[in-house]
């Protein structure tokens, strides 16, 4: 049993054989010092009589790349969660790579002599890693729009400008007209002419990036891969391609969830929970675990979904009516549905296998039109909604 705290540079990792005392070895995060790791594990392991060797260390930014690679080599691999490993305040302080490894090892120790639960992730397959780079420089290029356009407005309030009557009030065609008419202002101060110079071109780089990144998630999104069960949660109320295909990669594997309630709970949408003594139903705030993209999206959809009028028009007047100050209790609620109901097409897509028909397969590999909506059945809960899901939506989703 191997116990490895994972970073950049030269580290050492415990190694302990069933219920001996641990062993330190020094070892360069390099692939020739993981490929002669690998060869002396082999030779302890064929010395001890042919004994299994189990591999444990946390997950961090460097990805699965040591996964594959122990995989590869027959090595039973476990990649830990951090934040569900129990340590206390004095442990939280003194966090040597020692002793990390060794903490690392006792895990794996109490899981295979005594049964103790052992903490791990789901490592996705490398395909599902690769489509999920796309996914993800969408979403960021999106947050870095936003960013700058937060910067345009903090500009126009330090040099006291305001948009004049006319130009709407989002970013219109107009409003960027008159940011253009600033840039040329010879009122105006030479540093904060250039600055807004600066930030639109930013602007304009980025909205062309995004728009080839859209082309990239569509293509993506037709392959037999994704193509049907992308066209199947399309057809969602306040669904489109882009919160189809974030929802997909970030989950990967659909089976694995055996319920609703799993799903809820990976995706940080379930109350927290604060049990003490004899008081055991104390509810807090949503948990907020697991992949803070796909509850981004959600958001936006669940929008999409209340205001173009779709199946979940009236949940949050229903909540709201009870206690006003529970808006984004509702919010939550719906975007919970959402994923449940999204779980459900995108399972029962991906466990089909008739394939999808011709005439329902995009002609053009950059379009960008979508299904008709579908009409969809009330999802859970103690009384079952009742509506019809015609929302004309984009197939990109709102843009975040």
């Amino acid at each position: 049993m191997v116990g490895w705290d994972l970073h950049d540079r030269p580290r050492w990792l415990k190694i302990a054989e069933g219920g001996e005392p641990a062993e330190t070895m020094s070892v360069p995060n390099t692939a020739a010092g993981r490929a002669r790791m690998i060869e002396r594990l082999q030779v302890r392991a064929q010395a001890a009589g042919n004994a299994r060797i189990l591999f444990a260390y946390e997950a961090s930014g460097q990805g699965f790349g040591l996964y594959d690679q122990l995989t590869d080599a027959g090595i039973q691999c476990h990649v830990l969660a951090p934040t569900k490993i129990a340590r206390s305040a004095q442990q939280k302080r003194v966090k040597t790579d020692e002793k990390d490894a060794l903490s690392l090892l006792e895990l794996l120790k109490g899981h295979v002599l005594a049964g103790n639960r052992l903490p791990t992730i789901w490592a996705p397959d490398p395909q599902t890693r690769d489509d999920r780079e796309v996914v993800r420089a969408r979403l960021d290029a999106a947050s870095k729009l936003t960013a700058v356009k937060a910067q345009v407005q903090c500009t126009l309030k330090r040099a006291g400008l305001t948009r004049p009557e006319g130009t709407g009030r989002g970013w219109t065609r107009l409003f960027e007209s008159w940011l253009q008419s600033c840039c040329r202002n010879e009122g105006l101060g030479i540093g904060l002419r250039e600055l807004l110079a600066s930030i639109l071109r930013q602007l304009r780089f980025l909205e062309e990036e995004i728009r080839r990144l859209d082309q990239a998630l569509l293509r993506l999104s037709e392959s037999p891969r994704y193509q049907k069960t992308v066209m199947k949660l399309a057809a969602l109320s306040g669904v489109g391609v882009l919160t189809a295909m974030v929802f997909l990669t970030e989950l990967g594997d659909l089976t694995r969830f055996a319920n609703r309630r799993q799903i809820s709970a990976y995706l940080g949408l379930i109350p927290n929970c604060s049990e003490s003594g004899q008081a055991n139903d104390r509810k807090g705030h949503i948990t907020r675990q697991g992949p803070s993209r796909v509850r981004r999206v959600l958001c936006q959809a669940a929008w999409a979904r209340v205001r173009c009028a779709g199946p979940d028009r009236d949940a949050p007047r229903r909540i709201a009516k009870k206690n006003p100050q529970h808006k984004k209790i509702a919010t939550v609620a719906v975007m919970r549905r959402l994923a449940i109901r999204m779980w459900h097409v995108a399972r029962e897509a991906q466990l089909d296998p008739t394939p999808l028909p011709w005439h329902d397969r995009p002609q053009q590999p950059t379009t960008t039109k979508r299904p008709p909506p579908a009409k969809e059945k009330p999802s859970g809960g103690s009384k079952r909604m009742r509506g019809k899901s015609g929302a004309k939506a984009s197939a990109m989703s709102a843009r975040p």
